[in-house]
């Protein structure tokens, strides 16, 4: 892995020149879709601002936030990898260094919903808002939805979701949803990822908002694939959740969720960022390789 980028320097930065930020951004060269028929492939970072800071067994893997833009920033430069999803904090970090050049880039809007806490369906918007995925230039923004039909703060995130999908395609830009239909065990919400769970999540995201025109489902990848990406019409970009024990069958299985029409591609970040043997390239190369 490339050695970490000087931190200290970006503090500095961003204490006396603050105004770089914004000029990055800016003059950043655009990302392009890649052609009808062949897959994309982002980079996700958004974990830490939810305080999920874990991958694999080490609870606090994305905590050096040196480390963390270093592997993103050694993601990026893989050939196949067409974009970066993250919270404002990262994609501008990673603006001032270079790394977002050439790049589709998504930010991440609702962050409270922090990880075990009582109020995690509660996930507000936090992070950007469509005003700022589109005063920084980026191609779309990102939402959590998690669906506990229990958890009466739920139809406070639906609406706003709802609202999300609303502002960001009247600007032209694209709504990625990620849904999931949970359930509080033990006192911490839980993703349900049985096939019938996803399909009805996917019922409720795919009637967001007054137009679905450009919302696109970011979905895990679960068993039964052909058949959960048959509950939608709507492209659908497969999620990699946690760092998998077996990465052969995580590939294998991705590889089949992306023989479906409408599966755009991949956006996976821990998986990627810190697989088992630390070789992020090798890690990335690989998923691209199903591509």
């Amino acid at each position: 892995m490339t050695a970490p980028p000087p931190v200290a320097q970006l503090a500095r930065l961003r204490a006396h020149e603050p105004e770089r930020i914004s000029d990055a951004l800016a003059t950043r060269a655009p990302g392009s879709m890649p052609a009808p028929g062949e897959h994309l492939m982002i980079i996700a970072a958004d974990h830490p601002a939810r305080a999920s800071l874990a991958a694999g067994p080490d609870p606090l893997a994305m905590a050096d936030r040196g480390d963390l833009l270093a592997r993103c920033a050694e993601a990026l430069t893989r050939p196949g990898v067409h974009g970066f999803l993250g919270t404002a904090d990262l994609i501008e970090d990673l603006a001032v260094l270079g790394a977002l050049d050439g790049k589709l880039v998504f930010g991440s809007m609702n962050r409270a919903g922090l990880a075990s806490s009582q109020f995690e369906a509660d996930d507000r918007f936090t992070g950007y808002d469509a005003e700022g995925v589109a005063e920084a230039r980026l191609d779309g923004g990102k939402m959590l939805l998690r669906l506990d039909p229990q958890d009466p703060a739920t139809p406070r995130t639906l609406a706003a979701c709802a609202g999300a999908v609303n502002e960001l395609s009247g600007r032209g830009l694209t709504a990625m949803v990620e849904p999931f239909w949970s359930t509080r065990t033990g006192g911490r919400l839980r993703n349900d990822l049985s096939p019938d769970a996803v399909i009805h999540s996917i019922a409720v995201a795919s009637g967001l908002g007054r137009t679905s025109a450009r919302t696109w489902l970011k979905l895990p990848a679960v068993p039964e694939v052909e058949r959960v990406l048959a509950a939608t019409t709507l492209p659908c970009l497969l999620l990699g959740g946690e760092v998998p024990e077996d990465p052969d069958a995580a590939l294998t299985l991705w590889q089949r969720a992306l023989a479906c029409e409408n599966a755009l591609g991949l956006v996976i970040g821990r998986a990627m960022l810190y697989p088992p043997d630390g070789d992020v390239a090798a890690a990335v190369d690989a998923a691209v390789g199903l591509l």
